[in-house]
């Protein structure tokens, strides 16, 4: 059996300092999602998720362990990843890669592959807060209360601008499905 978060923290309180691995194996595809959805580049986005799991190894000792070891690590992230982003500038027009999966079956893997395409575009056209709100909301199943702990925004806050968003995630997808439908 698996051990708890708190469980890997005590001991690596304790001196077992190698085990921290374990949690970044088990949260580094999370992070470097989260990461990408700000910087909007892979090589930026490995580094933020990597700074941010420095910073939370550092700042271990100052966990309280009332609360979620994820939603904290994951603030973290969130707030190393927009540090990076204003400090680089960067910006691309495409995400290359994406490590969410759209949880939608369909029986042609053609459509499939379609959906995920158009999602991606319409969410790159987001600003990297709002594409971080709508992954963590739809594609990892957070909380509103979740997402303004990892955000740093008040939760009515962030239900507002989920729902906001939202909008514009659909105004971008029917700009780009009608450019698409003109191009048939």
């Amino acid at each position: 059996m698996q051990e708890s978060d708190h469980q890997l923290i005590e001991q690596i309180l304790a001196g077992r300092k190698d085990l921290f691995n374990s949690l970044v194996l088990k949260y580094q595809d999370y992070a470097f999602t989260i990461a990408l959805r700000i910087v909007k580049h892979k090589e930026e986005a490995e580094e933020a998720a990597q700074d941010a799991f420095v910073k939370a190894f550092s700042a271990l000792k100052y966990f309280n362990r009332q609360a979620k070891f994820s939603t904290w690590l994951f603030r973290i992230v969130f707030n190393t990843a927009i540090s990076y982003q204003r400090k680089h500038k960067r910006r691309m027009e495409a995400i290359e890669t994406d490590s969410y999966e759209i949880g939608q079956q369909a029986n042609d893997p053609v459509e499939t592959e379609d959906k995920k395409r158009f999602i991606q575009k319409a969410m790159a056209g987001l600003s990297p807060v709002d594409s971080t709100i709508i992954t963590l909301y739809y594609f990892r199943e957070h909380s509103l209360e979740e997402i303004s702990d990892i955000t740093g925004l008040k939760a009515s806050a962030a239900k507002v601008r989920l729902f906001r968003a939202r909008k514009k995630l659909a105004e971008q997808l029917k700009n780009i499905l009608n450019a698409e439908a003109l191009t048939l």
